[in-house]
């Protein structure tokens, strides 16, 4: 896999103002969670370098006093209160999963979930393993010779292949802490055996309307060019070739981009970075109250994105600021190729008490 760009892009942003911070190699590709971790660094003093981040517990909903807020305002409390650990999933109500019934007249089954499985693309020192153990592992048993097997599994659960993002996955260094959704600090969220607030257990089941904006069948080609950032433009020029009415509140909004005809064909190439939505876009859907975004390429947003200086941001404006979920890795060709624009979205995570995302099967019914 060729050179990490987001480690060069870091040490190009942070070099000379902490010459002494690097970031060991990672042979295997592009490490997203290793970058965003050294970015948290770079905004750090010099006294926290030297010293580590040490979280100091305050109110829930206080602002560090040490350092402005890089996005220049409070995201919290949250609409839901302060309390709220299910974010923009409070948006499924009753009335909008009797909507999302309403579009299922054909009966047809798309699944959205990429196949799990050793070759897929990966980032950085994230693995996948599945083992039986003997073969079989167990048995015979009784008269009938009975006989078994079993899967052990070794990986980053929630961060591999087709993966949800929950909001416990991305947080905004302010000052001497990190923050999350609703003003949660590192000290409220944080644990080595799962998160304490924010898990992914917390999330509950998506039922509601969802939206194909397929770019790709508007600008053409066979794959949107790898950083193309997707503007206004190209959403509104695309739902409106599709006849397409606008995602409305508790909405899933999908992209194809066609990025994900590389998947495993070509895994440097879908590392290096991909087409998406640029911070404009998310904004725009952050207006329309959506629930969760997703796409057919590695991070449902553009990457490098809008400003180079500011990367994976709309991961902050959508998870982090708005509580609104990420699906990654979705395999959108056939919806496209359907021209299927608008359908039911049915997703339920893992319930993995304080996990930062899921794996699983989303799927689009008509």
């Amino acid at each position: 896999m060729q050179p990490d760009w987001l480690k060069q892009h870091f040490a190009a942003h942070t070099a000379s103002e902490h010459e002494a911070q690097t970031e060991p190699e990672q042979p295997s590709g592009v490490n997203r969670r290793d970058f965003l971790h050294g970015s948290m660094i770079a905004g750090a003093t010099a006294g926290m370098a030297a010293g580590g981040l040490v979280a100091q517990h305050h109110a829930a909903h206080a602002q560090p006093a040490s350092a402005p807020n890089p996005f220049g305002k409070d995201w919290w409390p949250s609409p839901w209160g302060a309390a709220d650990e299910r974010g923009a999933a409070n948006r499924i109500t009753p009335t909008k999963v009797l909507e999302a019934v309403k579009l299922i007249k054909a009966g047809r089954i798309y699944q959205l979930g990429r196949m799990y499985e050793q070759g897929m693309p990966l980032f950085g020192s994230r693995h996948y393993n599945l083992t039986i153990p003997g073969g079989p592992t167990g048995g015979p048993l009784g008269a009938a010779k009975l006989v078994y097997n079993d899967e052990m599994f070794s990986g980053e659960i929630g961060q591999v292949g087709t993966q949800f993002d929950g909001l416990g996955h991305i947080g905004t260094l302010i000052g001497d802490e990190v923050v999350y959704y609703n003003g949660l600090k590192q000290s409220d969220v944080g644990g080595a055996y799962g998160l304490k607030k924010l898990g992914v257990h917390n999330v509950g089941v998506f039922f509601t309307r969802g939206i194909l904006i397929d770019v790709l069948g508007y600008k053409g080609g066979d794959r949107l060019p790898t950083g193309y950032v997707i503007t206004p433009d190209d959403v509104q020029g695309a739902l409106s070739r599709q006849g397409t009415r606008e995602p409305g509140e508790g909405d899933v909004v999908l992209f194809h981009t066609g990025h994900s005809k590389l998947w495993m064909k070509d895994n440097a190439e879908y590392n290096k970075g991909c087409p998406g939505p640029g911070v404009t876009v998310a904004k725009w859907l952050i207006d329309k109250k959506v629930c969760l975004v997703g796409a057919d390429q590695w991070a449902v947003e553009a990457v490098p994105g809008e400003d180079k200086a500011r990367p994976f941001e709309c991961h902050q404006w959508w998870i982090t600021m708005n509580g609104i979920y990420i699906h990654e890795n979705l395999d959108l060709e056939q919806l496209a190729a359907d021209r299927v624009y608008e359908f039911t979205y049915i997703f339920s995570p893992l319930r993995l008490k304080g996990a930062t995302g899921s794996p699983g099967n989303p799927i689009a019914v008509v």
